[in-house]
């Protein structure tokens, strides 16, 4: 006699089972990728003070370098997410990290402008995929109850690894130089690619929606719970979205359920980078220039990356609280502090630092929120297209920044009107949370 099925809901299986050590391993893993994106997306902001003196050029002269990787971001965040929802999150992953990685490497032996501009380029295409498939992944991994935490607490690899990259850039180039500051950035997240091939799963989520054999999921769900009764299960993934179900994932996410919230969102990514692109990739050269000491320009950018810790504490809060208000809130408090660091530069170094660390935690803190907020918006068909669309998309922004601000010191603005300027951006990130929540409601 044939047995006869069970159903088993994936995403009701992990809201029911603690979260395993298989789980923790996933984890671990994008929240490696997460920091080695950090500090490799950083790092050309802190070598820049030494590209001006090792080849010497003008500050203008380095904005091409400075956005060559974002460039790339962009782009390679845009097209990764439709390969993913296509082909499965695992080899977009691995392949993105193995890339930015060895590119990173790479331009540490540039001899030129113009090489470390292509090498930044191929670098920044890496970097690009490699975040909205390590979100995506691990949300799918996550139960209901904790994702936001969880997520935010992983992306908060990426300002966390921007800082270390200032501390690491700090005490590496006075005594080694910022070729081998460069090439360590690209050696250590690598040899995390490699491992990457033997320990990373497939989304169990993705291998239901796309019909594969329900031995592929089985395998995986008994990594997370052995004692589970799964033998005969047929699973299925249901989620609570009021949207056509297509399978294209681009017309999903530009359909007319999607496409609102969609745009306010890819404006509220493209306007939080602004603001730590402008910080990150100037605050070294900006501060130089303000007289302070070579080495607490890196330490003090730092420490507005570091800012990013934030997330874990806005997780817990966007799990029981309306994420739309909570980032909006974070959002116009991050405004109203850049503005006043144009002022504190001259009120001393201990109120430089505080209000620096203040913005960068406010800041940072609604900017690593975004992605779990995306993540939460999509349904699974199209949920790396339309988070690695706002990482892309959103980019644009970082270019904007970097570009905004090498155009602000062109024009010889005092600090003080250059910081309230970078300011505007976090409100208009407000504004377009607040309508996404007029629209959509908390998802």
């Amino acid at each position: 006699m044939e047995q006869t099925k069970r159903t088993v809901n994936v995403q009701g299986f992990l809201n029911e089972n603690r979260f395993s050590a298989y789980q923790w391993m996933i984890f671990i893993i994008c929240l490696l990728i997460a920091f080695f994106d950090g500090m490799d997306t950083a790092a050309i902001g802190y070598i820049a003070p030494s590209l001006l003196d090792d080849w010497g050029i003008e500050k203008k002269e380095l904005a091409p370098v400075l956005s060559a990787a974002l460039f790339g971001l962009a782009i390679g965040a845009v097209a990764s997410g439709p390969i993913a929802d296509k082909i499965g999150r695992k080899v977009v992953l691995t392949v993105s990290v193995l890339l930015f990685s060895a590119m990173c490497a790479a331009s540490s032996f540039s001899q030129d402008l113009t090489q470390m501009t292509i090498l930044r380029f191929i670098t920044g295409l890496g970097l690009g995929a490699a975040m909205p498939n390590a979100v995506t992944l691990l949300a799918e991994y996550c139960p209901d109850h904790k994702r936001s935490l969880i997520v935010n607490t992983m992306y908060c690899g990426f300002p966390v690894g921007a800082a270390a990259g200032g501390f690491f850039a700090s005490w590496l180039i006075p005594e080694y130089g910022w070729r081998t500051t460069l090439l360590w950035c690209g050696l250590l997240p690598l040899a995390l690619g490699v491992l990457m091939i033997f320990l990373l799963p497939q989304s169990a989520t993705y291998l239901v929606v796309k019909k594969k054999p329900a031995e592929q999921v089985r395998k995986i769900l008994r990594r997370i719970n052995p004692h589970a009764d799964l033998d005969h299960a047929a699973f299925v993934v249901t989620e609570n979205q009021a949207a056509a179900k297509s399978d294209n994932p681009m017309a999903m996410v530009l359909g007319s359920h999607f496409r609102a919230g969609s745009i306010l969102l890819w404006i509220s990514y493209f306007s939080g980078l602004i603001i730590f692109y402008a910080m990150i990739n100037w605050m070294p050269v900006l501060f130089r220039e303000a007289n302070m000491p070579p080495e607490l320009g890196p330490r003090i950018s730092g420490l507005f990356a570091l800012g990013g810790l934030g997330a874990i504490a806005s997780g817990w809060l966007m799990d029981r609280f309306n994420g739309n208000k909570l980032i909006s809130l974070l959002s116009f408090l991050t405004a109203v502090s850049v503005a006043f660091i144009g002022w504190s530069l001259g009120q001393g170094l201990g109120m430089l630092i505080a209000v620096v660390l203040f913005a960068g935690v406010m800041q940072n803190t609604a900017q690593t929120s975004l992605p779990a907020l995306a993540a939460k918006f999509y349904p699974t068909e199209c949920r790396t297209t339309g988070v690695s669309w706002m990482l892309g998309i959103g980019r644009l922004g970082a270019i904007a920044g970097t570009f905004l601000t090498g155009q602000l010191l062109a024009w010889q603005l005092d600090y003080v009107t250059i910081f309230v300027i970078l300011a505007i951006p976090s409100l208009v990130l407000t504004a377009a949370l607040l309508l996404k929540q007029k629209l959509y409601g908390d998802s």
